[in-house]
């Protein structure tokens, strides 16, 4: 074995490695990669291009797609600056679909010298108008034989130059920047416009589908909508409806795409305001009960009471159960404290006046068996005092008294010694010394 063989090895970062391998070093910028695109490509779209025109720097775009460009930007989607189209190109093809010199019949490939005419739109091999028009100085068109000048010669691409054809240059690749189609964002919408590559049994057997598949009118007939919410400021949840994750998860679920916030349920916006106590007064038989609900706090069982007591739903029913020193039955008011029944039922008021009334109605004998009092006890009606707003008015009044009582203290007045004179010594009175 040989030794030192590991006598380079260093316990630390060497210079070299950091700013080749680890930290040190920057990532290759996209940019500098270089991608090459096709002559017979659109440098805008990057497909093949169907219309062909240039700009006088020889730059091949597709009408189709230049012109929504310089109605909205107004520039050249290469460099970036202000530039208007050139001409419009006239390639001609072969049989096979190539596009071809019509001079020299030369099929056009990557490697190609191809230059256009400006006044006529005519593409021809560079060697052909080398041969044919620079050499002998006869600026005619070899087509049309319409004449021209060497400065009408513009160059689409030229194999010793192929900077102009760097994608990773181009302005609008760089800043991504991209026109977008109204009627392509429409067609996504169809789940088919992902389907780029499907062999003919796969359209055909898709295709039947759509025409015979009637799952979303049995689903909507077996199921109605849920009809949705308007959201505002005040019922909007910080949570969204869940549609989209269930139309994805559920192929039964109809598709959803977007986000919408949950509308929170009435009930629970309507009691979050509920600050205050509500009062029923309970005519009896026997007398009358005052009570007061726990709205701030038993919101829902309290509306419930107050819904049924308005239809005059309690009007004529009976005291079925009484139990002494426990409860009285219907409403189950109870007789003494029942510490054992906290947590165990929803207490949502109490009584506040009328306690004759209640004594009243626990020395009504009961059977022993079915504690039913052997004297009826019923409601007789129930009304709704505005004891809430009395005490609201009361309150108010209370306040102006008080702050018409309150007697805002002078300001003192900040005691200065007296001026005899202008200028030194002038606090000092001369006449008492």
């Amino acid at each position: 074995m040989g030794k030192r063989q590991h006598q380079k090895d260093k316990m630390y970062i060497t210079c070299a490695e950091y700013t080749q391998f680890y930290g040190g070093k920057k990532a290759d910028h996209p940019r500098t990669n270089f991608r090459r695109i096709s002559f017979d490509h659109c440098s805008l779209s990057l497909q093949p291009f169907e219309y062909p025109v240039c700009t006088p720097d020889g730059t091949v775009f597709d009408i189709l797609s230049i012109v929504p460009w310089i109605k909205k930007y107004g520039t050249n989607p290469i460099t970036g600056e202000l530039q208007g189209l050139h001409a419009e190109l006239k390639l001609f093809s072969s049989p096979s679909g190539k596009y071809h010199c019509p001079v020299l019949f030369t099929v056009f490939t990557n490697n190609s010298h191809i230059v256009a005419i400006k006044t006529t739109g005519n593409v021809f091999a560079y060697e052909a108008v080398e041969q044919l028009n620079i050499k002998p100085k006869s600026y005619k068109d070899l087509l049309t034989d319409e004449p021209f000048t060497r400065q009408d010669i513009v160059t689409l691409q030229d194999p010793t130059n192929l900077d102009k054809f760097n994608v990773s240059n181009f302005f609008h690749v760089k800043n991504n920047i991209k026109i977008i189609d109204p009627d392509e964002e429409k067609a996504k919408l169809d789940p088919s416009y992902y389907l780029k590559n499907t062999n003919a049994e796969t359209r055909e057997t898709l295709l039947e589908l759509y025409k015979e598949f009637k799952g979303d009118d049995i689903l909507a007939a077996t199921m109605k909508a849920p009809e949705k919410k308007k959201v505002d400021k005040l019922n909007a949840a910080h949570y969204s409806t869940g549609a989209v994750s269930a139309s994805f998860t559920s192929t039964a679920m109809v598709p959803e795409t977007t986000h919408e916030a949950a509308a929170i349920d009435e009930d629970v916006v309507r009691y979050k305001y509920v600050k205050k106590k509500g009062y029923v007064r309970l005519h009896t038989n026997k007398g009358d009960l005052n009570l007061e609900l726990h709205c701030d706090m038993t919101p829902r069982t309290c509306e419930n009471f107050i819904k049924l007591c308005k239809k005059n739903y309690y009007d004529g029913t009976i005291f079925h159960r009484s139990i002494r020193n426990f409860v009285v039955s219907i409403d189950f008011i109870t007789f003494r404290s029942c510490a054992y029944l906290d947590k165990k039922h929803t207490v949502f008021g109490r009584v506040v006046g009328g306690f004759e009334t209640l004594t009243a109605m626990e020395n009504v004998e009961s059977d022993p068996k079915t504690d039913r009092p052997k004297v009826t006890v019923q409601y007789c009606t129930l009304c709704f005092p505005q004891v809430a707003a009395e005490r609201e008015k009361a309150q108010q009044e209370e306040e102006a008294a008080k702050t018409k009582a309150e007697v805002i203290p002078p300001k003192k007045e900040v005691q200065t010694p007296k001026t005899y004179r202008q200028g030194i010594g002038k606090y000092i009175n001369m006449a008492a010394a």
